[in-house]
């Protein structure tokens, strides 16, 4: 498309022509098998080339020695065991002509000492990182010979296993960085004190792993373009820094980002949430690539196609990544070339994929179910045998899904919504400050419905006799949840976040916002009742505030609690509430002493999640033939639902979501997809 010509153009890195100018950066989505890329993580970057992607960087802090740990279940590329696994990665994705790097450290400080190997950590000053509470012991000379060494091998095997390059991260205040950032390296001998000297060790780095590879072999090198930290590299030194390293002909890109990821909101800064704006940081990029003459690449919360192309052709950068955007539709490109745009899915900032890994788990997309499930749910949807009739009740997240994995499967679909509106709870989530870009989840999942001619009918509710009088032969409950204010005496008294958020209750102006849920829904209400002059405290339960939001977007919003003034009390539970001259009373318990304590405030908020809108359910189970019971072994083993068990019955009855429990949107979606793929 003549729009996104600049996108398209190749672009060629030391004899590497890439077919047009996106990749995704290396990064880490822990679906690594003892620190191997195994098939999970091999497909799900295969997936990514047939999409047309031109370069997928993998391995994101992939660990070249034994002592640098791997806190988010990133690779090792210290061992020779690896080189198999990236000769089968790499023939992956070069056999749908796209090219593929490794992104190598060694990440000194930034992780446990007591996992892994359980070796002491290492960082050019025994200076403590506060993102993993560590400290390390400062490099010896035998460290820095021994760091460089393995730093040297790893790129050695990378190149054995059929790479196409590597990339050395010197960012993040990992330990190339950590040598160079002021903040941390406060030596005095020959690898201190001056810029030029915190330099050495990374040109050494450099310098042997050109050595271990060769000329012809690609090597890059991921640096911030400002650590935005107090004491540490600022513009100026960044760009001494990249200028530096780009004139040394040891590198053959440079690859700009910005932050230093030691704490939370570093990290936050380091991968942007959807509260920044487009492009945030593509100035330091540009400013890089002004002053050297190797290519530049980018990744900072660039997600839209309009966004990349205006960078490339306005010569900001040579090459934009748009890694979580792939994470939402790894086949932007493809659908980009066949003028599909309308098509993508496009990322919403959710950033559920990082926030997922930075409390333990993998990867996933808030809305694409399939992505790092490749082996088991479909990107594109197979037509079934047969045509069914099929209904689906809810255009939320999972309802939406249902309605368009059925009709992709060539089901007559009939979507009924009591709303006259799709989204469901999406609609109340983007009416919290900085989260309005969640209704692009419903944009996009309402228009291929559309288009796919789906029998939308909003504004109706689904009743027993007009689902029955559809003659289906399934039938999804999508239904979603009502909210749920709690268990404790007076329960009634309290408002729910849906209340505030949709305007159905004015905030008060002394606020008890009581969360036993610990996700966004509790600090988004809070930060909703503070910009309206409410003064707000925030009691929970959990350890912390926001305790299941994860790091890109707990920083956010603890930031704006801080700044409008929220008391934020962990650790008690609300016993009661009661009226009492005019106001409501809350008992508050604390779960380590015991003790009790009250507050008086004109509005309680109570947030417990929600409870299942199950009546519809409750009315067609008798009438259905398996009675609305899931198998879930074939469910789980990807096989169609077969059950039945009331002959008198007339059709398949499932439910989905929230209809089911209170989870969220990952898990609505991911119901729809692999209930709906089968039928």
């Amino acid at each position: 498309m003549a729009q996104y010509d600049a996108l398209l153009k190749p672009l060629t890195i030391k004899g590497l022509t890439l077919r047009n100018r996106i990749m995704s950066t290396a990064h880490a989505p822990a679906y690594a098998e003892d620190g191997m890329p195994g098939e999970r993580y091999q497909l799900y970057h295969e997936e990514k080339a047939k999409g047309g992607i031109a370069l997928t960087m993998f391995g994101g802090s992939s660990s070249v020695a034994p002592d640098s740990p791997l806190p988010f279940r990133q690779l090792t590329v210290a061992h020779d065991d690896v080189i198999p696994h990236l000769k089968a990665l790499s023939d992956r994705v070069h056999s749908h002509g796209a090219a593929t790097m490794c992104q190598i450290t060694h990440i000194g400080r930034r992780g446990r000492w007591d996992g892994g190997n359980w070796m002491p950590l290492v960082a050019p000053s025994p200076v403590r990182e506060p993102l993993h509470r560590s400290f390390p012991k400062e490099a010896e000379d035998w460290d820095i010979r021994r760091i460089i060494a393995c730093y040297a091998r790893a790129a050695q095997r990378c190149r054995e296993g059929g790479l196409d390059g590597v990339e050395v991260i010197a960012a993040a205040q990992h330990l190339i960085d950590a040598f160079l950032s002021p903040s941390v390296n406060r030596r005095t001998d020959a690898y201190g004190g001056s810029l030029e000297n915190r330099m050495r060790f990374g040109l050494e780095v450099f310098g042997a792993i050109r050595e271990a590879v060769g000329d012809d072999f690609i090597v890059g090198m991921r640096l911030s373009g400002d650590e935005l930290l107090e004491g540490g590299l600022d513009q100026s030194d960044c760009m001494t820094i990249a200028t530096r390293f780009a004139g040394s002909g040891l590198v053959d890109f440079l690859s700009v980002y910005q932050s230093h990821g030691t704490d939370w909101s570093g990290l936050a800064t380091l991968m942007p949430n959807m509260s920044y704006p487009p492009a945030p940081f593509l100035y330091l990029a540009s400013a890089v690539k002004a002053q050297i003459d190797i290519p530049v690449l980018h990744a900072s919360a660039i997600r839209d196609l309009a966004t990349a192309d205006r960078a490339i052709a306005e010569g900001h950068v040579d090459m934009i990544a748009m890694t979580r955007a792939h994470i939402a539709d790894p086949h932007i490109v493809n659908k980009l070339i066949e003028g599909r745009v309308d098509d993508i899915r496009q990322c919403v900032g959710a950033t559920y994929c990082v926030d997922r890994v930075s409390l333990g788990g993998e990867a996933l997309c808030a809305y694409n179910a399939a992505t790092g499930r490749e082996k088991t749910m479909p990107h594109v949807i197979d037509k079934a045998q047969a045509a069914r009739k099929v209904v689906v009740v809810g255009a939320g997240p999972g309802g939406l899904e249902a309605a368009r994995v059925a009709a992709e499967r060539g089901h007559d679909v009939v979507l009924f919504e009591t709303a006259d509106q799709p989204g469901g709870q999406i609609n109340i989530a983007a009416k919290a400050p900085w989260r309005e870009n969640l209704s692009g989840i419903v944009r996009w999942l309402d228009g291929q419905v559309t288009k796919l001619g789906v029998d939308k009918r909003y504004g109706t509710e689904a009743s027993r006799d007009a689902v029955v009088n559809e003659n289906p032969d399934v039938v999804i409950l999508a239904s979603g949840g009502r909210p749920n204010t709690g268990y404790y005496d007076g329960a009634d008294l309290a408002a729910s976040v849906w209340d505030i958020l949709t305007g159905a209750t004015e905030p008060g102006e002394n606020v008890l916002l009581y969360d036993e849920n610990g996700m966004q829904q509790g600090p988004s209400c809070a930060e909703y009742l503070a910009e309206r002059g409410a003064l707000v405290e925030v009691v929970t339960n959990g350890r912390m505030i926001g305790e299941e939001v994860g790091a890109t977007n707990l920083p956010t919003h603890m930031r704006n609690l801080y700044k409008s003034d929220v008391l934020l009390t962990p650790d008690h539970h609300l016993k009661q509430v009661y009226r009492e001259n005019g106001h409501l009373v809350c008992v508050l318990h604390n779960d380590y002493s015991h003790e009790e304590e009250e507050r008086v405030v004109d509005q309680v908020v109570s947030d417990y999640g929600t409870l299942a809108n199950d009546g519809l359910y409750g009315e067609l189970k008798a009438l259905s033939v398996n009675r609305g019971e899931t198998d879930y072994d074939a469910l789980i083993a990807g096989k169609p639902q077969a059950l039945r068990t009331n002959p008198e019955g007339h059709f398949q009855l499932f439910r989905i979501g929230d209809c089911v429990a209170s989870r969220n949107i990952h898990a609505a979606v991911y119901d729809a997809l692999r209930l709906a793929k089968d039928l």
